[in-house]
This record gives C-alpha cells, sequence and structure tokens, in this order.
C-alpha cells in the first residue's frame, strides 16, 4: 500500500467531494424522504465507475467494488432530521455555503459528509487496485437511521442478505476511531384515572397528581443508574408528556409519558423496563399504571413497512480486535500519528450491526458530534480528504492482517 499516493489522490478528489456533498444537501432527505438523495448518490457511484449500484426495497442505495466472496461494508445513513427554528440558522440550512475550510448545510456533519469520502474512498481503491481479488466492498447510503436507527440494517442483514465481516460506520469522529456507543431505548409510562367535576377533586382519581409522584422518583432513578468506565453512565430523561381530560374543569383521567433511556455496559431491555415496574409509585398504582416500550412502523420512502421495537442494543468493539487493529494501523501509515480510540456519545447503525448481530463495526467519520442536529451544522473540507484516505487504505489493511 502506498500511503502517499493514497493521500494525494483524495486531496486531488477533494472538489469533487465537496461538489458531491453540497449537492446532497441543497436536497432535503428527512426520514421516510430521501428518495431524491438517494437518486443522486446512486448517479454520484454510476459516474466514478462503481462495478454495481442497487436500491433495495426499503430504499437503501449500495454501490459494489469488486467481485470476491469476502465482503467489507461502509455505512453512512443519508437521511437528516429536520432543520428546527430557522431564525436560529445565519445561512440557507439547504442552500449552504462553502469557505477555504468548511462547508454548511443540514446533513454536512450527520452525515453525508461520510457518504462524500465513502464514493471517492472507493475510487481510490479501484485506481490503485486495493481491492483482493477475494473481496467485494459495498458501500451502503442508509435510511431512516434518524427515526430508528439500525433498522435499515435489520433489513439489509435479515432480508437482503448483506452479511459483511465487518462494517466502517462513517458517523462523525472528529478525527478519532470509534469502537462503541450505549444503547438507548424508548418507554412509555401511561396511569389511567377517574375524571369528576373539577369544584369536588375528592370524588376522582387524578392520573396527573398519580404521575407526579412516578416522574419524582424517575429523577432519582436517574443519580443511582449504573456507570461504565469506557461508555460512561446510563441515564434516563422524560422526553414527553401527555393526559386527557373531559374538559378543564375535571379531573385528569389520563397521564402518559416518555422516556429516552440511555443503556450502558451491562443495562438491556429487561433490566430498564423492570427498574420503573418496581419503583413504588408504580406498583402502589397496580394495573392502572402500565410500563411499555414504543415499537417503530413509519413507511421508508419506498413505502416499505418494517416494524421493530424501539429497543437500540449497547455495543463496545474490543480494543484488541483484528478490525480496531486495522483500523489503528491504516491510520498510522497515512498519518503518521497516533489516533484517538474512542466512543460516541449519540447512538449509530452499531445498534444493530454490532449490539443485535454481532457484526464488528468500527468508526471513522467527518465532522463532529456537536455538530448533529444543531442549527449552522457544517463539516470541514480536510476531515473529508483525510477519511476517504482512511476508506481507502482500510480493507486491504485488514485482508492482510486476517488473510
Amino acid at each position: 500500500m502506498d500511503a502517499n499516493k493514497i493521500n494525494e489522490l483524495s486531496k486531488k478528489y477533494q472538489p469533487r467531494m465537496v461538489k458531491f456533498l453540497r449537492d446532497m444537501i441543497r436536497i432535503p432527505s428527512e426520514s421516510c424522504q430521501e428518495g431524491g438523495v438517494v437518486k443522486r448518490i446512486e448517479q454520484e457511484m454510476v459516474t466514478v465507475g462503481f462495478d454495481r449500484v442497487e436500491i433495495d426495497k426499503m430504499g437503501n442505495v449500495i454501490g459494489y467494488l469488486g467481485n470476491g466472496s469476502r465482503l467489507i461494508a461502509f455505512d453512512a445513513h443519508i437521511d437528516t432530521v429536520g432543520i428546527g427554528e430557522r431564525a436560529n440558522w445565519t445561512f440557507d440550512p439547504y442552500e449552504g455555503y462553502e469557505d477555504e475550510e468548511t462547508i454548511g448545510g443540514r446533513g454536512g456533519s450527520d452525515q453525508e459528509g461520510g457518504m462524500a469520502s465513502m464514493v471517492y474512498g472507493g475510487l481510490i481503491m479501484k485506481e490503485l487496485g486495493l481491492i483482493s481479488a477475494d473481496v467485494t466492498v459495498a458501500m451502503v447510503g442508509t435510511v431512516q437511521e434518524e427515526d430508528c436507527d439500525g433498522l435499515c440494517w435489520q433489513y439489509l442483514i435479515k432480508e437482503h442478505g448483506l452479511k459483511p465481516e465487518f462494517v466502517v460506520s462513517t458517523e462523525p469522529t472528529d478525527g478519532g476511531i470509534y469502537r462503541g456507543q450505549r444503547g438507548r431505548m424508548e418507554i412509555r409510562v401511561d396511569v389511567r384515572g377517574v375524571s369528576c367535576h373539577g369544584s369536588a377533586p375528592e370524588r376522582g382519581d387524578n392520573a396527573i397528581f398519580n404521575m407526579a409522584h412516578i416522574l419524582t422518583e424517575l429523577e432519582e432513578l436517574n443519580k443511582r443508574l449504573k456507570d461504565d468506565d469506557f461508555l460512561g453512565k446510563g441515564t434516563l430523561t422524560v422526553s414527553q408528556i401527555f393526559y386527557s381530560s373531559p374538559s378543564r374543569c375535571a379531573v385528569a383521567d389520563g397521564c402518559s409519558i416518555s422516556l429516552d433511556r440511555r443503556l450502558t455496559m451491562g443495562e438491556d431491555k429487561d433490566l430498564a423496563l423492570g427498574q420503573i415496574r418496581e419503583l413504588p409509585s408504580v406498583k402502589k398504582l397496580g394495573d392502572k399504571a402500565t410500563v411499555s416500550m414504543y415499537t417503530y412502523d413509519s413507511a421508508s420512502w419506498t413505502k416499505l413497512v418494517y416494524p421493530t421495537d424501539c429497543y437500540f442494543p449497547t455495543w463496545v468493539l474490543p480494543k484488541d480486535s483484528v478490525v480496531c487493529k486495522a483500523a489503528g494501523a491504516a491510520y498510522r501509515a497515512l498519518f503518521n500519528a497516533e489516533p484517538r480510540i474512542d466512543k460516541w456519545t449519540f447512538s449509530t447503525n452499531g445498534v444493530s450491526i454490532t449490539g443485535m448481530f454481532g457484526i464488528p463495526v468500527v468508526g471513522f467519520g467527518p465532522g463532529k458530534e456537536k455538530e448533529a442536529h444543531a442549527p449552522n451544522e457544517k463539516t470541514w473540507k480536510a476531515d473529508l480528504v483525510r477519511c476517504a484516505a482512511l476508506y481507502a487504505a482500510l480493507p486491504e489493511t485488514y485482508v492482510r492482517r486476517n488473510k
């Protein structure tokens, strides 16, 4: 592997990566509405000479390089969140901008920049002959990640038969190599009450007052959740609250809350649900309180519905694994520096790839986590170049170490 040649080509392709990324940013692509950007990615893959490009029934776009029996995959989710409050942006989030160092726009860091680097990393692999005869590389642009992380890979692995030896996640890593994240789940608590006239509340059973006791105990539960040296502490927060009542002059007969629960190493869905069901305030209500997990069943942009529980398992790739070591070796060869090995704070498609199916995931992607979902989102041109170089080098480095 000629590291200097890889770096030279990656730098050469910076203008094309920037143009491709800006084109993607200009196509709004919130979850379940990714059809336009998927077509643009397909066009770019065909233009640079991928051996085969397909769009599966869920709407994921997959470009293949090589024809070997061993499969290595790269993943970029190409859906974005919305723009939020427009007044918080100093520029048009979909027209975007670029200056000498940065590119602005929704999806720049999270995470269409990763898609731009992947395509040109693939082009460099082809030009330099870095794909062994026994290897196929799949570059995957995945959908619905922002709504339901990992659902796309549940479909790809179980229904489309895509089962790689490992996957490179191109979510933003701020220059580091990432190897894990906390899991998460979406929990709902429902409390039933009995309505009556508000002038005599003692005749009814106020569901909001009963939920208030649960809320206080949930806040205390969050403080004592398990901690982990690498992934950090498990957490929970109340993200939504709903109620039902006949009128403003009545006792409320229903109250529900949604919880965002982050799961550290050693925590799973049964533990998390059990912790809430065992709260004294919940047990006291008996069958008037229900603790459950949400499910996700929104249709993709191709109208495919693929229901799943809103449970996204914790995962960690061992630091001494072949994949993690290969990523570190490629980094050192290209950049003559020691990589920072870390983890994501947010969630990625690794929840299903590794968390459910045990396929190793290693992360290296352009941009920074703090740009995700924020106004004035941007990424860095230098990151696009470094990532494309590492993507080009990693499959060959891995295969050489794992024949």
